[in-house]
């Protein structure tokens, strides 16, 4: 998938780029998948803001995607390749043999015509089939895997994204995940395989505040920018250093403090993502 680029007629078009939509086949959507989903704005249930810099953006209704694969050993076929707002990956819109419709996400090279299905073994891998991790062969790289059996896929679900099958140890799966981290997942867990498409969409650039507003980002002001009540490196004559090691506005130290609390499936990790 290409990378449209501008003329600079303007100071944004200068490096704005955006992804081409030759790939798209459809912009009809299948009413029953759609809902909405009430933007928040950052705000809790009291209307605090509890994340900042978020805002409501550009009005969209949510596809319900099946992150499941859970309709079992009936082959289906992709009908259309779709725009999602709340993905940067495609979307495919699977018709089964049974009537029924779904949206799944597209897998690098899977287009429209082919055919995908899912079981608990014994299928061929080609992008778009889905299995137990059980009956995946070490080496494959899939996407949209599941942590807990039947709770959906959680990990490798954007554009580009992949983890690989590395070995088997007993009950578990030891998988290379798209962060690098090495970790062991139950075998019973379902996974789709190849790598998740539109893998260019990292090299996409924004080029423009607008751009961000739509998809519901504010803007951010520098600490240093502000006065000594709002932040701790606020105050000072000029631009100054702040004279501390760098802090979130409650003092929380940032550039490589570790937050992360102890879970229980930390004994299941393998090695981290960072040495």
């Amino acid at each position: 998938m290409a990378i449209k680029k501008f003329r600079p007629i303007t100071p944004a078009r200068r490096f704005m780029s955006v992804m081409d939509t030759s790939d798209i086949t459809s912009k009809a959507t299948v009413k029953s998948l759609l809902t909405r989903v009430k933007a928040t704005a950052g705000r809790n249930n009291h209307g605090r803001i509890t994340s900042r810099h978020k805002e409501a953006g550009a009005k969209k209704l949510y596809r319900i995607i099946d992150f499941k694969r859970d309709k079992l050993n009936v082959p289906g076929k992709i009908a259309t390749v779709e725009y999602d707002p709340y993905r940067n990956c495609r979307i495919c819109l699977v018709h089964y043999a049974d009537g029924e419709k779904r949206y799944i996400i597209q897998p690098s090279g899977l287009k429209v015509g082919d055919t995908v299905e899912a079981a608990e073994s014994g299928l061929d891998i080609i992008p778009g089939n889905a299995m137990k991790l059980s009956s995946i062969p070490v080496g494959t790289m899939v996407h949209n895997i599941e942590l807990k059996p039947g709770k959906g896929g959680q990990i490798a679900r954007s554009a580009g994204g992949y983890a690989q099958v590395m070995g088997r140890e007993g009950k578990y799966i030891i998988l290379r995940l798209p962060s690098g981290e090495m970790r062991k997942i139950l075998s019973t867990c379902m996974a789709t395989i190849g790598i998740v498409g539109n893998e260019d969409f990292i090299n996409m650039v924004v080029g423009k505040a607008g751009r961000t507003r739509h998809l519901g980002i504010r803007p951010q002001t520098r600490g240093s920018a502000m006065n000594p009540i709002d932040h701790p490196h606020g105050g000072g004559e000029g631009k100054t250093n702040s004279g501390r090691h760098p802090v979130t506005p409650w003092g929380m130290p940032t550039k490589g403090y570790k937050t992360r609390k102890k879970k229980a499936s930390d004994k299941l990790i393998i090695s981290k993502r960072k040495k």
